[in-house]
Order: C-alpha cells, then structure tokens, then sequence
C-alpha cells in the first residue's frame, strides 16, 4: 500500500470495517478491536492514524507491533488470522495497517482476565465494537454451519410480524412483553429469524434492536 492509497482510505472515515488509532499506548484496549472485526465482516485497523484523519505515523513500528501481537497472544482466544503492512510516511515515520478477515473460529473471545478461560465477545457495529449479546454469540456461532434455518410460523412470530409493521424495531424485552413469553422462549425465537434471514440484528451496549430484513 502507497502512501496515496492509506490517504484515500482514511479520507472514508472510521467506520465498520476501518478504525484509526494513534499509537499502541495501551494495546489491551485495541484488542476489542481486532476480535471485532474477526467476528463480523474482517477490517483494517490503522495505526499511526488519528482520529481527525491526520497521519502522523510512528517513529518506531517494530516496537509497536511487538507490543500489539504480543497482547493478541496473551488476550485473544481463539488467535486471529492478520497481515501486517507498513506504509513509510516520511524519512522518519511508517503507519502500520493490521488486515484482519473474517475469522472461520469465530466467536473469537477477549480474556479481559488472563486466568479466565475464555472471555468476552465483541462485534462491530457502524464504527463501534460491542460487546456481543447472548442472542448474538448464539447468532456467529450458527451463521458458521451454512444450513437452511427451518421455523414455523406460530402465533409468536404473528404478534411479532403485526408489531414490526408498525413500530418497525423491537428488542428482546419489548418481544417478550407483547408476545407474553418467557426470556429464552423469545431470545431463541429471535435467533432463528435471524438465522433465518426474517430479521436483521443491530448490536447495542443497551440491547440489541431487531428489524425486518431490508425494510428500514
């Protein structure tokens, strides 16, 4: 990659498969990051970038990387597949590109506390990475199979088409309300219409918010 080309890929803004990050001050907060991407689309985080679109690159790219893989190493499980790519700003500073695909483990988890087992999922939304909910982790784990998702179409799946067409979104509190259902009856029902290709997830630190597919 160009010089030239880093500038036209920055000039597109954060977003969900781009983020921009001055320096690995403290990798354990980009980590998030990278499992993000690996559990959703794949992207390319950029650093040496700033967040205003500036890039000033880094003096010492060797040093950054070290302290980046290594806390992938010790944080992330399963490990993520990347390519590492160093464009040269000037004489002096290089910004680094990590390209990150999308991962065949996938969920991959964030080990917050390295004596855990596992950890925590990520996944990336618009220009944020969020923590994955329940419905979501379930959601990665059986887009993997590539099976044909059979459901019937009860008196559930009624009330939530009726409530859809007119309030267009729905969480899972709001669908356990008007259907009367219990939390696992309707957080599976939800699964499966996504799986199913009914519905579209948005993921949110506040709950996740489920729509028709392509009716916005």
């Amino acid at each position: 990659m160009t010089f030239q080309e880093l500038k036209r890929l920055v000039s597109q803004g954060e977003s969900e498969t781009l983020e921009f990050k001055r320096k690995v001050a403290h990798p354990e907060k980009i980590i998030k990051e990278i499992v993000a991407f690996a559990n959703t689309k794949g992207g390319k985080l950029l650093i040496g970038v700033s967040d205003d679109g500036t890039i000033p690159g880094v003096k010492f790219p060797e040093d950054e990387i070290y302290a980046l893989n290594h806390t992938i190493e010790k944080m992330c499980k399963p490990l993520p597949d990347f390519e590492i790519t160093h464009v040269a700003i000037n004489e002096k500073n290089t910004a680094l590109v990590y390209d990150i695909p999308v991962s065949s483990k996938r969920p991959l988890h964030v080990k917050e506390d390295t004596d855990s087992k596992w950890g925590q999922v990520y996944v990336r939304f618009a220009d944020k990475s969020i923590k994955a909910s329940r419905e979501v982790r379930e959601i990665i784990k059986r887009q993997k199979r590539n099976k044909d998702i059979k459901f019937n179409f009860g008196e559930k799946e009624k009330v939530l088409m009726s409530y859809l067409e007119e309030h267009k979104t729905i969480n899972l509190y709001q669908f356990q309300k008007v259907a009367k259902l219990n939390k696992y009856t309707a957080s599976n029902t939800l699964i499966i219409l996504v799986l199913a290709n009914v519905l579209s997830v948005e993921p949110y630190d506040k709950g996740d918010i489920y729509r028709l597919k392509n009716k916005f």
